[in-house]
């Protein structure tokens, strides 16, 4: 199927499963479905079953959207605490389209659990509360993690999956490998049938010399030999390395937990030179969760300054990482800096990459489907250097490979179907179901209005606003998707600008204030009358008991 017959097939409203092998353009077809939506004021769920994987379209883990999080089965008792949440209640009932990218890796149960609150939500028994979904993946990619068959596994096998009934949509024009050999490779690999000379063909690679060694990419199937590499190559860096650790409050039990599902480490060192790799969304900020950079230098409060491969500079700050009870109190919070060492990835962390060169080892594949990812994540042959592989990394799991046959089929099946004239009509009833508009006039005024309004309110503008609404620190990152420290930020600059803002509600308490005061004090006596004290040698000064964060607030109320 061409990507232009799959656009129309989403616009008619139909669920979808959007698939194809790596690099036939998955996710340009559901940007140009997002931009169609939201140019008609459709509201549309974008969301991946990880969270590099949201990283592609902008869009947030499903989890996370679907406030399920890491939970296995939902009961009656979690839907009445998740309704009591308003930031999962707004989203949930106004949406009309959800798409989950990455669905190979959606385990069955957690799609089934998306369908129960959907249905819950909406207060309808339809297959997802009756709107739109669409899922979009390869299952020949990685699958849900888990010691289970993939048979108990695999979404498609979910009574979800079964209930909304997906069109299939597979594309098969092949936008990324330019390289008929490395492209015949990839099928092969599809159809479970690898020939002697593909093999050949990988191995010569162990041999190649890659002119790009300077920023070469390099993959690996298991963590230690990413660790491993990165920590040698941090320390072959000259100067001074800086130390950054994690700070945490509340119940400890669950902070206990909550760690090991961040990727950011609890300390890690850095050095000016550091290839890095951003491990959550921000893009106000200007990154998203795998965004690749190098450190550049320090700021003069001491936070890394990391060059984007875009060239745009980001000082990092502190993000913030919490667990909210059925309230949206936070439970437990996790604070460090958003990044971790880059000159090695996991095949993992790559999906849904494009590299331009790399070198990779799958001599340790232990997943059927590593091996595909990483090689797909090239366009020739002549820019990979493989180290080695094994049968694992040229296998595909057997149910996926019959699965994939079924689904090449069913979309053949769906072309044939719709005939142009039935698609246009479904596709603006379809608009007018989700009460978007239709009338080409409304759009162009609805695009207008957009940019003006984008244009005409601030940042500053759009926390204050929360700010007047009582929301709490936590709630208004949730509201805005922004870190605690941008927000104290916009706080100090409101704070300058109308002193009569009330923030009573972000003091610290009396004793962190005594401390922060009596190491200003202290600091102070030894500068000028003109002279400021600055943040790092405050920092310093209390012995890194109260973050930057904790600082800049408390300096609010001194």
């Amino acid at each position: 199927m061409k990507q232009s017959q799959a656009l129309e097939i989403l616009k008619s409203g139909e669920n979808v499963f959007l698939t194809g092998s790596a690099g036939t353009g998955k996710t340009y077809v559901l940007n140009q479905y997002i931009k169609y939506l939201k140019s008609r004021n459709v509201p549309v769920a974008v969301t991946a079953s990880t969270g590099i994987a949201a990283t592609h379209m902008n869009g947030m883990t499903i989890h996370a959207w679907s406030g399920m999080g890491v939970k296995n089965s939902i009961g009656k008792s979690d839907l009445k605490a998740m309704r009591g949440k308003k930031y999962l209640t707004d989203h949930l009932q106004n949406s009309q389209v959800l798409i989950i990218d990455e669905i190979s890796m959606l385990h069955l149960n957690q799609l089934n659990i998306v369908n129960i609150i959907l249905q819950s939500f909406k207060e309808n028994e339809d297959a997802f509360g009756n709107i739109q979904v669409v899922f979009a993946g390869d299952f020949f990619q990685l699958p849900p993690i888990g010691n289970e068959p993939n048979s108990k596994k695999f979404a498609f096998m979910s009574p979800a999956w079964l209930a909304a009934n997906p069109k299939i949509c597979y594309l098969n024009e092949q936008f990324r490998q330019d390289d008929n050999d490395l492209n015949n490779i990839l099928n092969e690999i599809r159809t479970g049938e690898v020939t002697e000379k593909s093999r050949e063909l990988l191995s010569a690679t162990q041999n190649t010399e890659l002119k790009s060694a300077g920023v070469l990419t390099k993959l690996y199937t298991h963590n230690y030999d990413v660790d491993r590499i990165n920590f040698e190559a941090l320390h072959s860096l000259s100067g001074a390395a800086k130390l950054f650790k994690a700070s945490t409050k509340g119940n400890e039990k669950i902070l206990a937990s909550f760690k090991k599902s961040v990727q950011a480490a609890e300390s890690i060192s850095l050095k000016i030179g550091a290839k890095v790799m951003f491990v959550k969304n921000n893009p106000e900020r200007g990154y998203i969760n795998g965004s690749l950079g190098e450190v550049t230098k320090f700021s003069e409060a001491g936070l890394p300054v990391v060059k984007l491969l875009t060239g745009k500079s980001i000082t990092t700050e502190k993000e913030i990482w919490s667990v909210d009870n059925d309230k949206g109190k936070s439970l437990a919070t996790y604070s460090q800096i958003p990044l971790r060492l880059a000159w090695a990835i996991t095949v993992h962390k790559s999906q849904g990459m494009t590299l331009d060169a790399a070198e990779i080892d799958l001599s340790k594949t232990f997943e059927k489907g590593q091996g595909y990812v990483a090689l797909s994540r090239l366009k020739n042959l002549k820019n990979l250097r493989l180290l080695g592989f094994n049968t694992t990394a040229i296998s595909i799991d057997g149910l996926a490979l019959k699965a994939d046959i079924r689904f090449q089929e069913l979309s053949e099946e769906a072309v044939a179907h719709f005939t142009d004239d039935e698609l246009d009509g479904r596709a603006k009833s379809f608009i007018e179901f989700c009460g978007g508009l239709t009338d080409e006039k409304e759009i162009e005024k609805l695009a207008k209005k957009q940019k003006a309004k984008a244009s005409k309110k601030s940042t500053y503008e759009l926390t204050k606003e929360l700010i007047i609404q009582g929301m709490s620190l936590i709630d208004i990152g949730h509201e805005r998707g922004i870190t605690e420290g941008t927000i104290i930020g916009h706080i100090t600059k409101l704070k300058s600008k109308d002193d009569s803002l009330d923030i009573e509600i972000y003091k610290p308490s009396s004793v962190d204030l005594m401390m922060i005061e009596a190491a200003y004090d202290e600091l102070k006596k030894d500068l000028g009358k003109e002279e400021e004290v600055k943040l790092t040698p405050l920092f310093k000064a209390l012995k890194g008991n109260y973050s930057f964060d904790e600082i800049r607030l408390a300096q609010l109320f001194l």
